[in-house]
């Protein structure tokens, strides 16, 4: 049994002073108030390790360029530095080779029980060419008895997909939630109709809310209307100030509570890494300050991490800083149905941050493992 003494800890509804976190065998197993001159010190505020859903890269790499366990190493390394404790490295859209591959690495780091791997995010590629993003267009393509395969393997831990519903069947929305797969409506041109009808169909979830869908309009309420309005989804939001306004991020909050907003990165590979020209498909994405796009000027996802996505939330929007923390936590935790993770609490797993007044992270453990201290890698 190992015993800290965490000067606050956030334990999933309140901050508490000068608890004693007990862990073994990389589970809290005690929290009480009675810490020990011999407990080990956490000075700072203690929280529930970050999980996202949504991490197309880092440390210099891409999912989708090198999908190996190597590279999946590398992307849960570089993103803990920053408290993700938990993630669903995320390919975008590919040919059907690529997402093979990627299925392969992500099933080799669950036999494996890679720390902080949850399964795989596929975006893509069934989406909508007018809302493509920096996907490719040659690649975005009806979904196939292929692709159903690979999204249906039950050896790659959680799968989340990302669909267009206009382009994507109610029925195939149906196929994929009876086989387990988290399914999340993004990319997308879709009306309100087509919206709802994929949530009636099980889709649970939005893809980065906001952006890359349509839009809020007096007689056409588009995807925005329903991933607001529908109590049953859960909306992912990059809270980067680059990405959404931060009006829109507080709207968000005041329709959907934390309980069904979820931060997440998009994370590129220039999280954790030096990294200023990323080669992408046949062109390059150019990073400006935190800003990241094609030379076009289109958002080419983010150089966000967690921490900065919950400090912003918190700090420059106003959002209290115990939802903004359960908004990285608990709420995708629940949205990937993994009840051991999210929160601080005895049977949980030893997944938490210590973060410093400035919401800056000083030290990352999974598991009951350390594996970052003070912003370097262990």
């Amino acid at each position: 049994m190992t015993f800290y003494h965490a000067s606050r800890l956030f334990d999933g509804q309140c901050i508490r002073d000068n608890v004693r976190l007990s862990v073994e065998n990389g589970v809290i197993r005690g929290l009480d108030t009675n810490p020990q001159s011999t407990d080990l010190p956490l000075k700072g505020l203690v929280t529930a390790g970050f999980i996202d859903t949504q991490v197309n890269g880092g440390g210099g790499l891409m999912f989708n360029q090198q999908p190996s366990l190597t590279t999946i190493r590398k992307i849960r390394q570089a993103h803990s530095l920053f408290g993700t404790t938990a993630m669903l490295p995320t390919l975008i859209t590919d040919n059907l080779a690529i997402m093979q591959q990627a299925a392969d690495a992500i099933a080799e780091a669950i036999v494996l029980k890679e720390p902080g791997i949850l399964g795989i995010h596929f975006e893509g590629p069934h989406l909508s060419i007018p809302k493509r993003g920096i996907h490719s267009s040659h690649e975005i393509r009806p979904l196939s008895e292929e692709e159903m395969a690979i999204f249906c393997r039950q050896d790659l831990g959680k799968v989340v997909v990302t669909v267009a519903p206009e382009n994507v069947s109610a029925a195939q929305i149906s196929e994929l939630v009876s086989c387990g797969v988290i399914v999340s409506l993004g990319h997308s041109n879709a009306d309100i109709d087509t919206a709802l009808q994929a949530i009636d169909a099980g889709a649970s979830g939005f893809t980065h809310l906001f952006n890359a869908m349509s839009g809020l309009a007096a007689r056409n309420p588009g995807m925005v209307a329903a991933a607001l309005h529908d109590p049953r989804v859960t909306c992912g939001l990059i809270a980067d100030e680059l990405h959404v306004h931060p009006y829109n991020c507080r709207l968000a909050f005041q329709c959907k509570g934390w309980q069904n907003l979820m931060l997440v990165t998009d994370a590129m590979a220039h999280v954790g890494a030096d990294v200023e020209s990323l080669p992408w498909l046949d062109t390059h994405i150019i990073r400006t300050g935190n800003k990241l796009t094609l030379p076009d000027g289109t958002l080419a996802g983010s150089a966000l991490d967690m921490a900065s996505a919950v400090s912003n939330i918190h700090q420059n929007m106003g959002i209290a800083l115990e939802s903004a923390l359960n908004m990285a936590s608990l709420t995708p935790a629940r949205f990937l149905d993994c009840s051991d993770r999210g929160k601080i609490s005895v049977g949980m797993q030893a997944d938490f941050v210590l973060l410093d007044d400035q919401l800056n992270t000083l030290g990352c453990w999974i598991g009951g493992v350390q594996v970052t201290h003070e912003g370097a890698q262990i």
